[in-house]
């Protein structure tokens, strides 16, 4: 599981990014709206729905906005019907890139994600062609904030909920899971008192890639393209970054 860091700071950038261009409530939006039309409205009965409301406060996204993403999804008002869809290619140099949107028009947004892609080198491929070097893993993090978390007690708790592996980066806790077993352990930690900085279903990659200069500053360019759509929801990507 080394190097999922690399992937959190990826994570970490596009927040940023979404904060700056006005367009994280949409996502929120729709991240909720797909949640609460797959598992059900009540977030107590879907972890999925729970996390992503969790997501959204954090980013102080008002509660009406909140409640008429569940009431569009479970049939309680009209409008948008929104879908998922993946799409697979190569960045510059051959890097690995899953970009997983959430759109009401696919016509559109297959339209602008074929354009960042052959604008910087990249190009689209067939579903299946890249998502082989991805592990999807439940992904929890927490803040051990001075110390005060005893590392040996946190790791028998998480392993004994069904964690398949825990890591300490810095002041940061980082509890790996399978998709199956990620809302025991989540709900198993939170029930313990720890309090939960990140959980979410992930894309970790299995190994990661290197660029030179010029192609790294391409990978970013269509990396930015990206995510300045408001229906691209994540990139996942397997370049290991040397610029800042």
């Amino acid at each position: 599981m080394a190097g999922h860091s690399k992937w959190n700071n990826i994570k970490r950038r596009k927040g940023a990014q979404d904060a700056k261009k006005g367009k994280i409530f949409m996502r929120h939006a729709k991240l909720i709206y797909m949640a609460a039309k797959q598992g059900g409205g009540d977030p107590e009965m879907n972890a999925t729905l729970r996390s992503a409301i969790d997501k959204a406060r954090a980013d102080n996204m008002p509660n009406d906005n909140i409640d008429r993403a569940i009431k569009k999804a479970t049939g309680m008002l009209d409008g948008s019907k929104f879908e998922e869809v993946t799409y697979e290619g190569y960045g510059p140099g051959g890097v690995a890139v899953i970009v997983q949107v959430i759109t009401d028009n696919r016509n559109r947004t297959a339209a602008e994600v074929r354009h960042a892609f052959n604008k910087n080198g990249g190009n689209l491929g067939a579903t299946g062609c890249v998502s082989f070097m991805f592990d999807r893993k439940g992904y929890i993090s927490i803040v051990n904030e001075d110390g005060k978390i005893d590392e040996d007690e946190i790791t028998l708790e998480a392993i004994e909920a069904g964690a398949d592996d825990i890591e300490f980066e810095d002041n940061i806790i980082e509890i790996y899971t399978s998709p199956e077993t990620f809302a025991d352990v989540s709900n198993h930690l939170i029930g313990q008192g720890y309090d939960i900085e990140e959980s979410e279903i992930t894309l970790i990659p299995q190994n990661y890639s290197t660029l030179g200069e010029e192609e790294e500053k391409k990978m970013i360019n269509m990396l930015d393209m990206l995510e300045s759509d408001e229906d691209v929801q994540d990139v996942y990507h397997n370049l290991e970054m040397s610029i800042e």
